[in-house]
């Protein structure tokens, strides 16, 4: 099994490599980094083995590659596509550039795994971050009854806008200390001691375009009629993107059925016990796996109405550890 990283220097880059080296049983024999101008040359370790970057060309690379996780900006991802997959190399890519596209599966292991044994183009796309957190978790409740419709306030890291905008945080900080005006480069204001509700770019609705992100892949990969209405919102945490969601089902479900069904789900772990102040927090979900899902109560505003809170951490099941997973299934179930 031959893999390839594209954007090996990147956040999410940097991920692949270290689950791909947590993962002893993912089956690589071996491993190509694919990076920019800027990146190329870079050496990183791979299982005991030191692996430069080579630079991401128009040519004939990717022969004889099986999997290529791409995550290099949509950008890169249209113009680089043709050249990647051309030889049979099946991209799962980690940008939007493809999630709505009808020849292309969306695909959350945890919920629709078989959609990626159709992939005509050879592209397999890996959702939003806050989508697939949000996902793996509806999809428990999915099960006891359907989802009408679903109501999400989200509270983003400074990590869903990569390392720089990690670092700027960090140094907004550090000068706010120092008595210094803060750098603002990565976001529309100063991060640090703030929330910003506005996160991507504002659509004819008022609608930012990760909020209708939320909206448009959860009907794709749950494939359903479920509507959501997204405020997504930037806040001063390093890692790990949290959720609070209001959902609207067919029939009443319990608090007690919806623990059961979260208990019993595929990764997802429940973290549910209020009077002992155990809950999800991005301070302790950070570095990750799961989803974790806590706070489930009626909600009592409306009839069938249940609301919960649920955390993951943003690089890792949000991006880099979803697409490896997807990689894993296809693997193991290609046919």
């Amino acid at each position: 099994m031959k893999i390839a990283i594209i954007g090996a220097s990147g956040a999410v880059g940097q991920e692949f490599l270290t689950i791909l080296n947590e993962r002893v049983d993912f089956p690589i024999d071996e491993l190509v980094l694919f990076g920019s101008e800027r990146s190329a040359g870079s050496k990183y370790m791979f299982r005991g083995k030191e692996i430069e970057v080579k630079l991401l060309q128009h040519n004939d690379d990717f022969k004889g590659i099986d999997i290529a996780l791409t995550s290099a900006g949509g950008s890169t991802s249209v113009e680089f596509a043709e050249t990647i997959t051309k030889h049979g190399t099946l991209m799962i890519d980690n940008s939007s550039a493809f999630r709505m596209d009808k020849d292309v599966p969306l695909v959350v292991p945890e919920v629709n795994p078989e959609d990626a044994l159709n992939a005509p183009r050879n592209i397999i796309a890996n959702p939003n971050c806050t989508t697939i957190q949000m996902v793996v978790a509806l999809n428990a409740i999915e099960k006891v009854s359907h989802i009408k419709r679903v109501h999400v306030a989200t509270y983003q890291s400074a990590s869903g806008g990569g390392a720089q905008a990690m670092a700027e945080l960090k140094k907004q900080h550090e000068q706010i200390v120092a008595g210094e005006e803060t750098t603002v480069n990565k976001f529309a204001y100063q991060l640090a001691y703030n929330v910003i509700p506005h996160i991507d770019v504002f659509t004819e609705n008022d609608y930012t375009k990760e909020e209708m992100k939320m909206y448009n892949e959860t009907q794709k990969i749950m494939h359903s009629d479920i509507r959501v209405s997204a405020t997504c919102v930037r806040v001063p945490v390093m890692r790990a993107h949290s959720e609070s969601i209001w959902v609207e089902t067919e029939r009443e479900i319990t608090p007690e059925e919806a623990r059961k069904a979260f208990a019993q789900a595929e990764g997802v772990i429940l973290m549910d016990e209020p009077a002992e102040k155990l809950y999800p927090m991005p301070l302790f979900i950070a570095g990750k796996d799961p989803v974790y899902v806590g706070r489930i109560r009626k909600d009592i505003s409306r009839e069938n109405g249940l609301t919960f809170w649920c955390v993951a951490d943003q690089i890792k099941k949000g991006a880099a550890l979803n697409a490896v997973q997807i990689a894993e299934w296809i693997i193991k179930n290609k046919r």
